[in-house]
């Protein structure tokens, strides 16, 4: 059994633990990882963002080829789907960039440990075998929880990853299934509702809430769902399912309006469950160390991400804020940086959201509907795809950004983008509001001809003022 002292030790090897223990070594410490699964990279890369994007690439080619290619003067024969060879690279994909990872903790001589971390007490973490039993006991002077969180169960209906599914599950099935049921609009049960509709499912989404998606934009939201029942998503809004049972052919849910009413019953092939997340923080010793969590269940940290307990952290899916990849790794080098003594922080209002169905949904910054709660007297500044030159020689019109301004200083406020390169263009918005950027600001750069980030030139101007190819 081991006995190492460190300067950091960090349980959850995701996007925020790991990024984190990279940041952390080249700031000069001493940096031990705690990780149970025998691959690094949490959630993300081998059962949520990376496998998922994987198979949203493939099965967005495949519809391409099938539906798409005729107006471009290509014609082929219809395309067959090799399922095998399809789940095959998406696995080999998730093989790569957990590896690379793993190359990074060589590069920067981070020490590994395999198992369930436990904080025993401030300055002392338990590595615990598959028994149970400790392992290793390791020495930190500081200790940094980024455990992420876990899929959230509905009650009365028991997922077993074969029948009934959550999103880890919905990556490994063995089949396209004749008709998958998502219980949930939210990104993940959409965006995986995308790739088996594409690939031949007849998709059906039922939803608590009278629409999908909540807390994207109002305007945006309609718009979306248009687009996915156009594709052929079917849906059923303000409905709830109590019960599921499981047979050999499949699956019977019971299902009533929300606010209710008679129940009826639906019938799957695969029921997908995907009502959300919640942070994983059983088992970490939390109360034992004094470690004190929110209402909410997560953990209560200061503005540096310290806990309770002094020399306790915590950044990601376990505290406040998005639960998302990209805001956790920047919790994660904000953390270390302060640990270090440097001045770190990230701004959650400005963490972008994505939605990488097709066409794609992005936005960074309030809503129309938060700037009216808040009070906020507001300017709007809209530019269809259509009229951009660059989407219509891409075949890919459908969508519009919306840009949002303070009605007095022009600063922007939000941005809102439906299109087929959404989640590549909202980088633009979230650096400009970074700095305080005004839609002149945006509206005045110039930007190459012709690409699709024009639209954000031209709505950014009709923010401020008029736009010019409109």
């Amino acid at each position: 059994m081991a006995n190492e002292s460190f300067d950091l030790v960090v349980i959850g090897a995701g996007p925020g633990g790991y990024v984190a223990a990279i940041r952390a070594s080249q700031l000069g410490m001493k940096v031990a990882m705690v990780e149970k699964r025998a691959t690094f990279g949490g959630t993300c890369l081998n059962v949520g963002c990376i496998p998922s994007k994987a198979l949203l690439q493939s099965s967005h080619l495949f519809e391409e080829a099938g539906h798409d290619l005729g107006q471009h003067g290509i014609v082929v024969a219809p395309p067959t789907l090799d399922f095998a060879q399809l789940m095959k690279r998406k696995g080999e994909v998730v093989d790569a960039t957990t590896k690379g990872v793993a190359f990074l903790f060589k590069k920067n001589k981070i020490a590994s440990f395999q198992g369930t971390g436990r904080i025993e007490k401030a300055g002392s973490v338990a590595v615990l075998g598959d028994d149970g039993a400790v392992k290793d006991t390791l020495a930190a002077k500081n200790i940094l929880v980024a455990t992420g969180s876990e899929v959230t169960p509905l009650p009365g209906v028991a997922v077993d990853e074969k029948k009934i599914v959550s999103s880890t599950g919905a990556l490994e099935l063995t089949e396209v299934p004749k008709h998958l049921v998502i219980v949930g609009a939210g990104i993940i049960g959409l965006e995986l509702g995308s790739v088996w509709r594409r690939l031949g499912s007849d998709v059906t989404v039922i939803e608590f809430l009278d629409r999908i998606t909540p807390g994207v934009d109002d305007e945006i939201t309609k718009f979306f769902q248009r687009a996915l029942a156009k594709q052929g998503m079917k849906f059923r809004l303000g409905a709830k399912v109590t019960r599921a049972e499981t047979s050999g052919t499949g699956v019977k849910l019971t299902v009533e309006p929300s606010k209710g009413g008679a129940a009826e019953t639906v019938e799957a092939d695969i029921v997908l469950v995907c009502i959300g997340r919640r942070p994983h923080v059983e088992g970490l010793g939390l109360d034992k160390a004094g470690v004190k969590l929110t209402p909410r269940g997560r953990i209560s940290v200061d503005a540096h991400f310290q806990t309770s307990v002094p020399g306790i952290y915590a950044i990601g899916d376990v505290i406040d804020g998005p639960m998302l990849a990209h805001k956790a790794s920047e919790d994660g080098v904000a953390c270390v940086e302060t640990i270090a003594g440097q001045k770190g922080h990230v701004n959650w209002d400005l963490v972008p959201s994505i939605i990488y169905t097709q066409p794609e949904v992005a936005w960074v910054g309030k809503t129309e509907e938060q700037l009216k709660a808040a009070g906020i007297v507001y300017k709007i500044g809209k530019y269809p795809f259509t009229a951009d030159p660059r989407s219509r020689a891409n075949a890919a019109t459908e969508g519009f950004v919306k840009v949002l301004a303070d009605k007095v200083t022009d600063r922007v406020l939000g941005v809102h983008i439906i299109g087929a390169e959404a989640g590549t263009m909202i980088a633009e918005a979230g650096l400009a509001m970074e700095f305080a950027a005004s839609a002149e600001d945006i509206g005045r750069v110039c930007h190459a001809h012709p690409t699709v980030n024009e639209a954000m030139k031209e709505a950014a101007l009709a923010a401020w003022d008029k736009p010019i190819h409109l």
